[in-house]
C-alpha cells in the first residue's frame, strides 16, 4: 500500500462550465469520477474529502486584489466581465458563479497541500485542479484561478521550506512559474510542447528563474509529434535528477491529459498508456525524495470520454495504491453512462494497447542531431549547473 490517500471531489466543480461548445467540458469532470466510482476507488483506503472554497485570505497568498474583485464582478453580471483581465474573452468566457465554482476547485487544491502537509494523508489528488495558465492579475487558458499556485503557497504558508512541481501538460505551466519565479523554494519543471507550436508561447529552455532563484525553472520544450518514446526520455532526463538535487519536502504534480495522440488542441503523440507510466514514476519519486507527500493535480485535456476519464482513474488508482492493469476491462455501466451524456462511444479497456519504452539518456547516449535530444540537453544545460549537476 501507498499509504493514506485522499480524493478530493465536490460534485459541484463540475459547475466550472464555460458553455456550449467550450473544449473544456465538465463533461469529463463527472465521467471521470464516475469512473472511479465504478472501479471502487472512493472506498477505503481512499478518503473522499470536499474542501471548503478558497477564501479570500487563500486567494491573495497568489491573485491580486483587483483580479479577484473583476472576477466577482463578472461572476454575479457576466455583461460587465473586463477584458484587461483575461474575462469575457474566447477563452475564458464569463458565467454566472464563475467565482464560486473557481474558488470551490482551489479550495480542493489548498484542501490536498493541507492534508498532506498536515500528515492527514500521504497522497492526495484533485483531479479536477490543476488550472495552471492563471496568473495573480488575470485569467488565462480556460483557468479563472491557478489552484496549483495556490496549493504550493500554503504550503509554504504551513511551514514546508521545499517544493517540486512537475507539470506534465501539453501546454507550459506558465502561471505555476510566473507565481514562483523569484522564489528559490519551489522547483517548477514542465515538459510541453514547443512554445514555437503551441499556446502559450512560453516555456523556452532559457526560462531558468528570477533573481536570487536561478535554476528553479526548468523548461523542457518537445518538439511537436513527440510519442511516448521521446516523452518518457525526455521526462527520466530531467526530472528524477533534478528531484534529487533539490530535495523537495513535497511533490505537487499537474497531469494534463492533453499530451495524448487524440486530444484536439495539440500535437503530441502519447498514449494513455504512457501517461500511466508518468503517474507511476511521479508516485515512486514522492517515495524517493518526499517521503511519500504528493499531491497530484489533473489539468488540460479535451477528449473528453476516450481520454480524460481513464488516465485520471489510472492516475486515482496510482495514488490509491492499488494501480490498474491496462488490459482491465471499462466497466460496462459506466461505457452506457459515457453514451447516454455524450453520444459517444467508449473505450473498452484501460490501455491504448501500448507497451511504453524508453532509451534512458544517461545511460544510453544521446544524438545530438535529434531534435529531442537537442530539446533535452538545451534544458540540462540551463538548469543542471545551478544545481551542481553535470548537464
Amino acid at each position: 500500500m501507498s499509504g493514506r490517500a485522499q480524493l478530493m471531489w465536490d460534485e459541484a466543480v463540475t459547475g466550472y462550465d464555460f458553455g456550449r461548445g467550450h473544449p473544456m467540458d465538465p463533461v469529463r469532470l463527472a465521467l471521470t469520477m464516475r469512473l472511479v466510482e465504478a472501479f471502487g476507488l472512493d472506498r477505503a483506503p481512499v478518503e473522499v474529502v470536499a474542501a471548503r472554497p478558497a477564501g479570500e485570505s487563500t486567494l491573495r497568498l497568489v491573485h491580486r486584489a483587483d483580479y479577484l474583485d473583476a472576477v466577482r464582478a463578472a461572476s454575479a453580471d457576466p455583461a460587465v466581465a473586463d477584458a484587461r483581465y483575461g474575462l469575457g474573452t474566447e477563452d475564458d468566457p464569463a458565467f454566472r458563479g464563475m467565482h464560486e465554482v473557481s474558488a470551490l476547485i482551489a479550495g480542493q487544491s489548498v484542501g490536498a497541500a493541507e492534508a498532506v502537509a498536515r500528515g492527514d494523508a500521504l497522497h492526495a489528488v484533485n483531479f479536477a485542479g490543476g488550472l495552471h495558465h492563471a496568473m495573480p492579475g488575470g485569467a488565462a487558458g480556460f483557468c479563472v484561478y491557478n489552484d496549483a499556485a495556490l496549493a504550493i503557497a500554503r504550503l509554504l504558508e504551513l511551514g514546508v521550506e521545499r517544493v517540486a512541481y512537475v507539470d506534465t501538460d501539453v501546454h507550459h505551466g506558465d502561471g505555476v512559474q510566473a507565481a514562483f519565479w523569484e522564489d528559490p523554494r519551489v522547483l517548477t519543471v514542465s515538459l510541453h510542447e514547443h512554445p514555437r507550436t503551441l499556446f502559450p508561447g512560453t516555456g523556452w529552455p532559457q526560462e531558468t528563474g528570477g533573481p536570487g532563484a536561478e535554476g528553479s525553472a526548468a523548461n523542457l520544450a518537445l518538439p511537436a509529434g513527440t510519442g511516448d518514446a521521446g516523452w518518457l526520455r525526455a521526462f527520466h532526463a530531467v526530472v528524477p535528477e533534478l528531484l534529487g538535487a533539490f530535495r523537495p519536502q513535497v511533490l505537487v504534480t499537474q497531469h494534463g491529459a492533453d499530451t495524448h495522440i487524440e486530444d484536439p488542441l495539440a500535437h503530441l503523440g502519447v498514449s494513455l498508456d504512457a501517461q500511466r507510466a508518468v503517474a507511476l514514476a511521479c508516485h515512486t519519486l514522492a517515495h524517493e525524495h518526499t517521503d511519500g507527500r504528493w499531491i497530484a493535480l489533473g489539468g488540460g485535456g479535451y477528449a473528453v470520454v476516450d481520454v480524460v476519464p481513464r488516465a485520471w482513474t489510472h492516475l486515482t488508482a496510482v495514488a490509491a495504491g492499488r494501480p490498474l492493469a491496462p488490459e482491465t476491462p471499462v466497466p460496462e455501466e459506466w461505457r452506457h453512462e459515457a453514451f447516454r451524456r455524450t453520444r459517444q462511444p467508449a473505450p473498452h479497456r484501460m490501455t491504448d494497447g501500448v507497451e511504453p519504452r524508453w532509451r534512458d539518456f544517461t545511460e544510453g547516449g544521446y544524438d545530438p542531431a535529434d531534435r529531442l535530444d537537442q530539446a533535452i540537453l538545451a534544458t540540462r544545460r540551463a538548469v543542471f549547473p545551478a544545481h551542481g549537476l553535470l548537464p
